[in-house]
C-alpha cells in the first residue's frame, strides 16, 4: 500500500501540474502582452508613391501625393524606421523592391511596414504600367517566404479608393489631369477592393471603407495620410497602434468635402478602416540611444 507520504507527494504533483497549466493559460491570454520592440532596428519601411501612370492606362495623375510621401517620410523616420521611398515604379521594379525586402534580414528588426499611394482596382494597386495583386504582394511576407519576420508585425497601408461612392453613388472626378495644379481641389483615387493575407501578425490599413471613394487634396495630399501623420506625430510613441488607427478613423470621419469640381460631392464624407491580425499590442516607443 502507498504510504501517506507518497499520497501527499502525488497530490502535490497534481497541484503543481495544474498551477503550471494555469500559468500558461494566463500567459497566453494576457491582454497586456506586447510585441518585442527592443531589437537594434525599428524595421524597414517602404513607400511606393505613384503619381504618374502610362498613357494607355488612362488613369488621372495623382496630384498631392508628393505631400503624402514627404509627410510619411518625416513621421516614419521620427519613429526610427529605415524608410525607402520609391516614385512611379513599373510593375517589375515594384516586385524587385518587394523581393529585396523579403530577402532582407529582419532578424534585428522589430517589424516591417509598407505603404502604397496609388490608384487601385479589382483587388489590385497600380504601378506605373499596370496592376499588382495586393494578395500576392502581402503573401510574400508570410513565414514560409520571409522567416525572419515570423511572429513580428507586418503593417500595410493603402491610400486608394475602394469603390465608386461617396455617401451615395457619384461620378469619379478625373478632371484634374495633365496640368499643373495651383489651387487646392478635392479629387478621388480610382477604386480598389482589398484582399487579406492568411496568417497572424498582419495589420492591413485602408484609407476608406470598402465600396467608397478616398479623397485627396491636390496640394495638401490625401485626408487619410494627413490625419495619419498628425496622429503619428502626436501619439506615435505613446499609443498602441490600433488605438492610433481608430483615432485616424475618427478624424477623417469628421471631414467633409468643401471644394470640389463635382458639385454633387460637396458635403460627402469618408471613413477609413483597418483589419488587424495582430496577436499582441504594438507600441512604437522611443528607441534608447
Amino acid at each position: 500500500h502507498p504510504t501517506s507520504q507518497s499520497l501527499r507527494g502525488s497530490a502535490d504533483t497534481g497541484r503543481n501540474s495544474t498551477n503550471t497549466e494555469d500559468s500558461m493559460l494566463i500567459e497566453v491570454s494576457d491582454p497586456g502582452e506586447e510585441y518585442v520592440m527592443s531589437y537594434n532596428l525599428r524595421g524597414l519601411a517602404l513607400i511606393f508613391n505613384q503619381e504618374y501612370f502610362s498613357p494607355e492606362l488612362r488613369l488621372p495623375h495623382r496630384h498631392g501625393t508628393k505631400a503624402d510621401k514627404n509627410n510619411l517620410l518625416r513621421r516614419l523616420e521620427e519613429l526610427s524606421f529605415a524608410v525607402r521611398p520609391y516614385d512611379n515604379l513599373n510593375r517589375q521594379e515594384v516586385l524587385a523592391v518587394i523581393n529585396d525586402a523579403v530577402n532582407w534580414s529582419h532578424t534585428e528588426a522589430d517589424c516591417f511596414l509598407c505603404v502604397f499611394l496609388s490608384h487601385g482596382e479589382n483587388e489590385c494597386v497600380f504601378a506605373r504600367d499596370g496592376k499588382l495583386s495586393i494578395r500576392d504582394l502581402t503573401h510574400t511576407f508570410k513565414g514560409d517566404r520571409c522567416p525572419s519576420l515570423v511572429c513580428k508585425p507586418k503593417i500595410f497601408i493603402f491610400q486608394a479608393c475602394r469603390g465608386d461612392k461617396h455617401d451615395e453613388p457619384v461620378s469619379p472626378i478625373v478632371d484634374v489631369v495633365d496640368c499643373e495644379v495651383h489651387a487646392n481641389q478635392l479629387v478621388v483615387d480610382v477604386g480598389t477592393v482589398h484582399t487579406l493575407p492568411a496568417g497572424a501578425d498582419f495589420l492591413m490599413c485602408y484609407s476608406v471603407a470598402e465600396g467608397y471613394f478616398s479623397h485627396r487634396e491636390t496640394l495638401n495630399g490625401s485626408w487619410y495620410i494627413q490625419d495619419l501623420c498628425e496622429v503619428l506625430q502626436e501619439y506615435g510613441t505613446r499609443l498602441e497602434i490600433t488605438e492610433m488607427m481608430t483615432l485616424v478613423n475618427r478624424r477623417v470621419s469628421l471631414r467633409r468635402v468643401e471644394n470640389c469640381a463635382d458639385r454633387n460631392a460637396i458635403g460627402k464624407k469618408q471613413v477609413p478602416c483597418y483589419t488587424s491580425m495582430l496577436t499582441k499590442k504594438l507600441y512604437f516607443r522611443s528607441k534608447k540611444l
